[in-house]
Order: C-alpha cells, then structure tokens, then sequence
C-alpha cells in the first residue's frame, strides 16, 4: 500500500532495537483518513471471505480494526490487556509477551462476543515476532471460531512474525512490509 510507505517513510522514526516509532498516524495521534483507506484495503484483500467479526488487541490495532469494520459491515472486538473488574468468569485467554514493552500480558476476551459461529478476520498495527497474533488466534481456537486471515498494518519482515503465521497455515497479508532499517532508514521489501 503505497500511501502507507510514503507515510512512514514521512513520519516514521527509526529507533534502537529495531523500532519503528509511527506515533504521528497510528498509535499515539491517529489519522482518521489513512486509517479509512487501510480499512478500506483490508476489506479489497479479505472480500471473499464470510468475515462475521474483526479481532484485534488494545490499544494500537484496535484503529485499523474499526476501519475495516466500518467498510466491512461486520462488528470489532478487541482483547483486553487487563481483565476489567465488570468482566464476568467466561473468558478466552492467551499470553502475549510485548516486543516493544518488553512486557507480558494476558489477553482476554468475553465468551459472549467470539463463538464457533464466526468468521474472524483478525488485524494489528504490527507484526514483529508474532506473540501477539498468536496470542489472538489461540482465542480463535478456544472459541472454535474459523480464522479466515490476519491483516497487519506493518510488517517487519525480517522477523519471526510473518513465518510462524504462514507455516500455521494462516492466510497473511500486510499492507507495509519492511524488510530492514538501514541508517535510520526503512527499508520496504519491494525495493
């Protein structure tokens, strides 16, 4: 998605530790807009399936995720980081340890919202090393519901990430992939 290449390469920061900091547009401050086009290009890739539910985790995918919603018609549920005290006993869990956090967190999500009847598109801001994607397809598991794909905004392909969901036998499909920091740079893997 080239608007989202020409956006990072703009307002992206390349930080230590391989970190790309997108503040500006997507996690901190957001830019309704792109996100709007992001949901837009989720729903072109992901038309022919029978999505029912988007599934994201709080707080950066959730953005994104209620974009694509939107375009696609369908409800957004997101997992929690923290278990709020009104969450009743029936919940999905997953373990989600945070690349840039450096933080484990368990995920969670009400039984109520996620079934064996739904057809979930899963999305996120980005793909590092996989955890958190992982984390929200073993709810899809628990819950029995069908996984039609993962949408990521940002992909660093040069980790784990993009390889742990493609050999899980999950479509993928992201709409930035990068394939290195060179010199502060972000380097895309078209180029």
């Amino acid at each position: 998605m080239k608007l989202l290449e020409e956006r990072i390469r703009q307002d992206g920061v390349v930080l230590p530790g391989n970190v790309l900091k997108v503040n500006q547009f997507l996690n901190h401050q957001i830019d309704p807009q792109l996100m709007y086009e992001i949901g837009q290009e989720f729903a072109r890739l992901f038309k022919e399936s029978p999505i029912t539910k988007i599934l994201t985790v709080e707080a950066s995918g959730i953005a994104p995720a209620i974009m694509a919603g939107l375009v696609m018609n369908v409800p957004v549920v997101f997992a929690r980081k923290k278990k709020p005290s009104t969450l009743d006993a029936g919940v999905y869990t997953a373990e989600v340890y945070s690349y840039t956090k450096k933080v484990t967190n368990t995920i969670s999500v009400d039984q109520k919202f996620l079934s064996a009847k739904d057809n979930v598109l899963v999305i996120d801001d980005f793909l590092a090393n996989g955890q958190a994607v992982q984390g929200l397809l073993e709810i899809c598991r628990q819950a029995q519901a069908e996984v039609s794909g993962v949408g990521i905004v940002v992909e660093k392909s040069f980790q784990k990430g993009a390889s742990l969901i493609k050999e899980s036998g999950v479509r993928l499909e992201s709409l930035a992939r990068i394939a290195s920091f060179e010199n502060g740079e972000v380097r895309f893997v078209e180029e």
